[in-house]
């Protein structure tokens, strides 16, 4: 696995990162995060409940990704 395309330990969990050369930007799976912050065993469904709650309150969110 390349540098660019890494798999950080935080808490024991393992959290996808990508970093994007040509923005220079960090890319982090939120699923992955929020598995960390919560400790659900279901982290797609708490971060699919999360989105629908922020929408209904008009609040921005990331949008989907290939994850």
């Amino acid at each position: 696995m390349s540098k660019e395309n890494a798999i950080t330990i935080f808490e024991q969990k393992k959290v996808r990162t990508h970093w994007d050369e040509e923005k220079e930007l960090w890319f982090i799976s939120v699923i992955d995060v929020i598995e960390v912050l919560t400790g659900t065993d279901r982290p797609r469904k708490y971060w699919n409940d999360l989105k629908t709650k922020l929408k209904k309150k008009e609040v921005s969110c990331p949008k989907k990704s290939d994850n």
